[in-house]
């Protein structure tokens, strides 16, 4: 079987211009010739072409794929090889890329201006875990809690963030205390860290109700993502969370009953 320019382009998906180019530069020459002189591919040319486009999926410059393919002693594994070494390189420094542009993006939705590295000076391993960042703010881009609460962020300075943590790691100390000792999830202690954590909120963020306060929460409980930025990772114990969603709710019932 025999096929023209534009026909071998329809099958490959790629332009005639390209057969062009791969003819011009010795790497694909159609095999026959029509009687009207119109440059035919043959059955092996077209394997031949199927092989030129597997390298250049790869990356391969056009005179590598060249001697692999006419030089019988080439070895097309060493190559390879080689190709798969480069490319795991370039996935390196793209993760890499990935990884700076996800911090900015978690600045912009955390509302933290600090640099990488304040942030983990003032931070540590308390981290903002992007995802969950970018969920809430689409979440609750529209409330004005949320809109006040990120304005209160972004105009935090390095020296704000610095107190605010100290504060919140005073107050974990506390409350793994409480855990750990086994208080009461609706005792009085309890529910004095809970308010505590509150007016926390309420003093560095935005005014935050109790209602507001049991959802935040309840998110703690359900999402370990919001419940890592209060407490990290390698410092929380199974049941926590709940603990700390059952002594917020209790501290509400104890504001409304004083109201």
């Amino acid at each position: 079987m025999s096929y023209s320019v534009g026909q071998v382009s329809g099958f490959a998906g790629i332009t005639v211009r390209t057969l062009h180019h791969y003819d011009k530069a010795g790497l694909l020459s159609p095999s026959d010739r029509s009687p009207a002189g119109y440059r035919l591919y043959s059955d092996a040319d077209l394997a031949r072409l199927q092989q030129i486009l597997f390298y250049r999926e790869l990356g391969f410059p056009l005179d590598e794929i060249a001697t692999i393919l006419e030089d019988p002693q080439a070895n097309a594994l060493d190559h390879l090889r080689a190709r798969h070494r480069l490319l795991t390189d370039q996935i390196t420094k793209l993760q890499r890329l990935v990884e700076v542009a996800e911090q900015a993006m978690e600045v912009q939705q955390t509302g933290v201006e600090l640099t990488p590295e304040e942030r983990f000076e003032v931070f540590g391993e308390v981290a903002f875990d992007l995802t969950y960042a970018t969920e809430a703010h689409l979440k609750w881009q529209h409330s004005e809690g949320h809109q006040r609460s990120m304005a209160r962020a972004a105009a935090h300075s390095k020296e704000d963030w610095a107190k605010l943590m100290a504060e919140a790691a005073d107050w974990r100390r506390r409350l793994l205390t409480a855990f750990d000792t086994e208080a009461p999830a609706d005792g009085e202690h309890a529910m004095d860290l809970a308010e505590e954590h509150r007016q926390h909120i309420s003093r560095w963020f935005t005014p935050c109700p109790t209602d507001m306060h049991g959802r935040i929460a309840d998110d703690f409980a359900a999402d370990p993502r919001a419940f890592a930025l209060v407490v990290p990772p390698t410092e929380q114990r199974p049941g926590l969370a709940p603990y700390l969603r059952t002594a917020v709710h209790a501290n509400a019932v104890r504001q409304s009953d004083q109201d």
